[in-house]
C-alpha cells in the first residue's frame, strides 16, 4: 500500500536548482523540514529527484508514492543479561533501553588490547572520508577531522579475536559483520551528527545493501580515556556517554522490517583535552560482501 504525497511545481524547480547547484541533500530535507514539512515526506521527496537523476530519468512533476509505514518492532538483537558472556570475556551491561535498543557495556576490552589495537592502526591512519549522499563515493571532509583505518576480517590473532567477540556480544553471525574499524580524535576533532545505516539514495549504497543488506547495528569501542570531551552523543535521546577505555556504546536502527530509525542519530562531540581512539562494529542482515570482493570474484571468474 502507499500514499500519494503532493507537492508544488516551485518545490520540484527548487529542488532541481539545487541539486544542479551541489547542494547536499540531508541540507535540503532540513530546510523542508523547517517549512513544516515531516521528515519522512522531505526525505523521500528528496531521495525520488535524486533518483530520478542518476537514472536519468523525468523528475517528479507534482507527486511521489510514499509507502505506508509499518508498525516499527525493536529487535533486540544484543544478548539478554546484566552480564554477557562474550566467547573469551564477560562483558558488563551499566544500562540499556529497548525503545530504541541502546546498551551502554564495560569491560569490553582489556588495556593491552587497546594499546596494541592503536600500535597497529596508527601507522595506516588516513583521514577519514563521508559518503557523498548524491555519488556515494568516499570523500575527505572538513565536517569530520578524525583519522581512520579498517582491519580486514580475521587479519591477525589480535583482530580473529576480537571479531569473534563482538559477534557473540551483538549476537549476530561473524560474517555479518563489517572489518574493525578505527579511528583518531586528536583534540578539537569531532563529526557532526549522521546516521550509520544506509540511505538509499545513491547507486553505491544501493548496491551495497543488495549485496549485504542494512547495517541493523552499531558498537563503538573506547580505546583510551578522554580527559575532556569527545563524548558520543545522540541528540534525539538526550543520551552522552563518556569515552572510558574498554567501555562501549551499542545501538540498534533496523527494525524487523527493515526499516531504520532516525533516532539513532549521533555524533562525535569535540574532543577538547587530550585524544580520542574508538573501534567501531558494523553488523548487517546478512553476510558482509564489500564492492571489492565482488569485483575480485568476477575478475576470478
Amino acid at each position: 500500500m502507499s500514499t500519494v504525497v503532493r507537492f508544488s511545481p516551485d518545490l520540484g524547480r527548487w529542488l532541481t536548482h539545487n541539486l544542479d547547484a551541489g547542494q547536499a541533500p540531508h541540507a535540503l530535507v532540513a530546510t523542508m523540514r523547517g517549512k513544516g514539512m515531516a521528515e519522512r515526506t522531505a526525505q523521500a521527496i528528496v531521495a525520488a529527484y535524486l533518483d530520478a537523476r542518476q537514472r536519468g530519468r523525468a523528475m517528479p512533476a507534482d507527486s511521489i508514492e510514499l509507502p505506508d509505514e509499518a508498525p516499527s518492532t525493536p529487535v533486540a538483537r544484543l544478548a539478554p543479561g546484566t552480564r554477557i558472556l562474550a566467547c573469551d570475556r564477560e562483558i558488563v551491561v551499566h544500562s540499556r533501553g529497548e525503545d530504541p535498543v541502546f546498551a551502554a557495556l564495560g569491560n569490553v576490552v582489556d588495556a593491552e588490547e587497546c594499546k596494541t589495537l592503536i600500535e597497529m592502526a596508527r601507522p595506516r591512519l588516513k583521514p577519514s572520508t563521508l559518503v557523498d549522499p548524491v555519488s556515494g563515493h568516499d570523500v575527505v571532509s572538513d565536517k569530520r577531522a578524525s583519522w581512520g583505518m579498517f582491519f580486514c576480517l580475521g587479519e591477525n590473532d589480535l583482530v580473529t579475536r576480537l571479531d569473534r567477540r563482538l559477534s557473540m556480544l551483538m549476537n549476530l553471525p561473524l560474517e555479518n559483520g563489517e572489518g574493525l574499524q578505527v579511528l583518531y580524535y586528536p583534540t578539537g576533532a569531532g563529526s557532526e551528527p549522521h546516521y550509520d545505516y544506509l540511505a538509499p539514495t545513491n547507486a553505491a549504497n544501493r548496491e551495497s545493501i543488495a549485496r549485504s543488506g542494512q547495517r541493523v547495528s552499531t558498537l563503538v569501542t573506547y580505546l583510551n580515556d578522554v580527559p575532556d570531551g569527545g563524548q558520543t552523543v545522540f541528540p534525539r535521546l538526550g543520551l552522552a556517554v563518556s569515552p572510558i577505555r574498554g567501555n562501549a556504546c551499542y545501538f540498534e536502527y533496523c527494525d524487523d522490517n527493515g526499516r531504520v530509525d532516525t533516532r539513532s542519530l549521533h555524533a562525535s562531540a569535540p574532543v577538547t583535552r587530550g585524544e580520542k581512539w574508538v573501534m567501531t562494529k558494523w553488523m548487517r542482515e546478512r553476510r558482509f560482501v564489500a564492492a571489492s570482493m565482488t569485483a575480485s570474484i568476477w575478475q576470478e571468474a
